[in-house]
Formats: C-alpha cells, structure tokens, sequence
C-alpha cells in the first residue's frame, strides 16, 4: 500500500470525515472543506478521498442513482443501517451484533472483512409517513 504524503487538503478531508456521522458525499466534505481552506479544488477532494480508500481508513457507500457517500471507518468496527426513504445512513456498532455465520461460503473461503447493511425505515420518516395518513382531507 503506497502511503499518500501528509498535506493540509489531505488533513482537512480527514477532520471532515472523523466529525461527520452523517457520511457525507465528496461535494459536502469539498463544502466543509473550503471554509478552512478556501482554494481547495473539488478534483483534490476527490483525489484525497480516493487515497483514504485505497488506504482502507475510508469506505464508500454506493446507492444506484446517488452520489457515493464515504465513511471513515479506522479504528471502529461498525455497519450500516440505511433509511429507504430519506437515505439516512446509520452507523450500527459490530459489538451489539452477533457472529455471522460461515455456513454457506465456499469451501477454503477465508473471509477478511464483514460489511452488513440493514435496509428499512428510519424512525424520522416512520413518523412523517404516519403523520400524513392520519391527516384529515384539506387540512
């Protein structure tokens, strides 16, 4: 793995990916970014998030029809809960969930990594979506 060499650009995206829970997509860290660093170029953001990936510190969520999220993940064992509706993304701590089983991998399959994403309905929406069908006609 070929370390990327320590900037300023390059430790504004880490502090912008370490604070956010949000796992926010390259134009939002390009926005938070830039109110520390002005002149930073949406292409070294992008070039930034591209070496944290392939660095293995950052992931990247990919949902089709939407921008790629990215998601600091060095040092925090953790899966995804993704809202359908809002497309809220929700860390979920690997320790509160039991083991995934091997049973079914191919014979000799050694597994290196377990990404789990639960898909459903975040409570926020839940509730918005409860609220409207229970709205009188005209109101």
């Amino acid at each position: 793995m070929a370390m990327v060499r320590h900037t300023r650009q390059r430790a504004a995206v880490i502090e912008v990916l370490q604070a956010s829970r949000e796992h926010p997509d390259a134009a939002a860290i390009h926005a938070a970014v830039r109110e520390r660093l002005p002149s930073v170029s949406l292409g070294t953001v992008y070039r930034t998030l591209d070496a944290l990936v392939r660095d293995g510190v950052v992931v990247t969520l990919e949902r089709a029809g939407q921008a790629t999220r990215y998601d600091w993940r060095a040092g925090t064992a953790h899966h995804h809960a993704v809202c359908r509706s809002c497309g809220a993304i929700f860390d979920v701590d690997a320790l509160t969930l039991p083991g995934v089983p091997a049973a079914g991998l191919p014979g000799g399959f050694r597994v290196t990594d377990v990404h789990l994403e639960f898909m459903g309905v975040c409570v926020s929406c839940q509730a918005a979506s409860s609220g409207a069908a229970t709205e009188p006609a005209g109101a």
